[in-house]
C-alpha cells in the first residue's frame, strides 16, 4: 500500500520516501537562512528589541556580583534539571544537589546521573568555547559527556547517528515526525555549521540562536540527547558571540511551562515554513526569562547582603560563618564533610558554625540524620525553585 507524503513547506525543507517493507517519508531541512528571507514585521522587531534589552540587563546585574561565578554553580544546575525534566526525568534540583554530596544516599540515581551529565556537558562546552569555535567537532564532544554512563551510554555517545530515528509512534511508519535519513545527517549539519559561522551572510545572534535550535531539532542528529543538546546550543551561540558572558539564561523553564506551545511552534516551522512564528515564541521566552533572571539576581544580591549583615553580629563566630556563607552562596546544599574539606575547618568548628547559621534562620538541616548531616540555604533554594519540584529543608 502506498502512503502519501506529509505536507511540509519548501521554505523549511522537503520529504524523501524511504523504501522498505513499510515505506515512510523523512524530512530533510533546507539550509538556513530561509528563502524567502525572514519577514521582520513590527511584532518581531519589537520582540527582538525587548529580548536584547533584557539580556543586556541580565548581564549588567551579573556584573554587579563581587564574584561573577557566584550564581553560576546553582543556575547551571537549575537549567540542567529543567532541560532533563522536559525529556521525562523525575529528578529535582534538590535531588541533584544531594547527589553531589557523595555521602548522601536515597536519590533516584539514573535520573539524577542524567542531570549531572548535563551539568558536566555545559561546563565542558563553556571551557572549550574559549579555545574552539562552536563546531560539529565540539557538538560531538559535548554529546559524549552528556550521555556518559547511565541510560544513554549505549546510544553511541559522541557519534552522529548511522540509523534512522523518529519522534512519536513505535516506528517510522507511524511516527509523528521522521528526521533526515542517516546519509543526510552530515550534509544537514554541515549547512547548519556554516549558518552558525555566518555563511553565506551574518545573522543577528539572537535570531541565529533561535533558528539554529529549531534546525538542530529537525535534524535530530543523535540517537539520544537531541533535545538537551539542542537547548544547550542557544546559550553557547550567545556566549560565543558575546551576547551573554555567562549562561544565566535558563530557557528550559519557559519551554517546560509551555511545552505544548514549544512543540507546536517547531512543528509549524516544518509544516508551513513559519520561522516568524517560531522566532516570536522563542524571543518572548528569551525576554521573559532574562527579565525574571535579572529580578531574581537582584533579589539574591540583596538577600546575601542582608544575611551577611546578620552574620557580622555573631562576634568571634562570624569569621568561620562568613566563609561557610560564601560557600553556601555557590553550593546551596552542603554536608558537614564538604564544609570541612572545602574550607579546611575542623569537624567541630564546621558543626558549630552551621548551628550558628541555623540560629539566624536561613540555613536548615535536610538529611534528618544525627551523623553525616546535610544543610541547605533555604531562602536561596526557594528563590531558584520557581517552576520546579523537590525543595529540601
Amino acid at each position: 500500500m502506498d502512503i502519501s507524503a506529509p505536507k511540509y513547506s519548501p521554505r523549511a525543507g522537503f520529504t524523501r520516501k524511504q523504501a522498505g517493507p513499510e515505506p515512510y517519508y523523512c524530512f530533510i531541512p533546507a539550509p538556513l537562512p530561509p528563502k524567502p528571507p525572514l519577514r521582520y514585521d513590527e511584532k518581531l522587531q519589537a520582540l527582538t528589541e525587548r529580548a536584547g534589552r533584557a539580556l543586556g540587563r541580565l548581564d549588567a546585574v551579573t556584573a554587579q556580583l563581587p564574584n561573577p561565578e557566584l550564581l553560576l554553580y546553582t543556575y547551571i544546575r537549575k537549567e540542567a534539571v529543567l532541560s532533563s525534566q522536559i525529556e521525562g526525568t523525575q529528578s529535582s534540583l534538590s535531588d541533584l544537589l544531594l547527589y553531589e554530596n557523595a555521602e548522601t544516599p536515597g536519590v533516584p540515581e539514573d535520573d539524577v546521573r542524567e542531570v549531572s551529565n548535563y551539568v558536566s556537558a555545559l561546563e565542558y562546552g563553556l571551557k572549550r568555547l574559549k579555545t574552539l569555535p562552536l563546531s560539529l567537532r565540539l557538538i560531538k564532544e559535548i554529546h559524549k559527556i552528556l550521555l556518559q554512563g547511565g541510560r544513554g551510554s549505549h546510544k553511541e555517545p559522541g557519534e552522529f547517528r548511522r540509523s534512522q530515528n523518529w519522534i512519536g509512534g513505535s516506528r517510522p511508519g507511524n511516527a509523528r515526525f521522521v528526521p533526515p535519513p542517516p546519509e543526510e545527517v552530515l550534509p544537514s549539519l554541515g549547512a547548519l555549521e556554516k549558518f552558525i559561522h555566518n555563511e553565506p551572510g551574518r545573522t543577528p545572534t539572537l535570531i541565529k540562536a533561535g533558528m539554529a535550535h529549531a534546525q538542530f531539532e529537525s535534524i535530530h542528529p543523535f540517537l539520544d540527547g537531541n533535545g538537551r543538546l539542542g537547548r544547550l546550543l542557544i546559550p553557547f551561540i550567545m556566549i560565543a558571540e558575546g551576547t551573554l558572558t555567562s549562561p544565566l539564561l535558563y530557557l528550559s523553564l519557559y519551554f517546560k511551562q509551555r511545552r505544548r506551545d514549544y512543540y507546536d511552534a517547531l512543528d509549524r516551522v516544518r509544516a508551513r515554513g513559519d520561522w516568524e512564528g517560531w522566532l516570536a515564541f522563542y524571543l518572548e521566552g528569551v525576554a521573559e526569562v532574562a527579565e525574571q533572571g535579572s529580578e531574581t539576581s537582584a533579589k539574591l544580591i540583596a538577600m546575601f547582603n542582608e544575611h551577611q549583615a546578620a552574620i557580622n553580629g555573631l562576634g568571634r563566630a562570624k569569621f568561620s560563618a562568613l566563609k561557610v556563607h560564601e560557600l553556601l552562596k555557590k553550593r546551596c546544599v552542603l554536608s558537614v564533610t564538604t564544609v570541612c574539606s572545602e574550607l579546611g575547618l575542623s569537624f567541630p568548628t564546621a558543626n558549630k558554625t552551621l548551628a550558628h547559621l541555623q540560629s539566624l534562620g536561613f540555613v536548615g538541616e535536610v538529611s534528618g540524620r544525627r551523623r553525616h548531616r546535610v544543610f541547605s540555604y533555604v531562602p536561596y533554594l526557594k528563590a531558584l525553585q520557581v517552576g520546579m519540584g523537590g525543595l529540601p529543608g
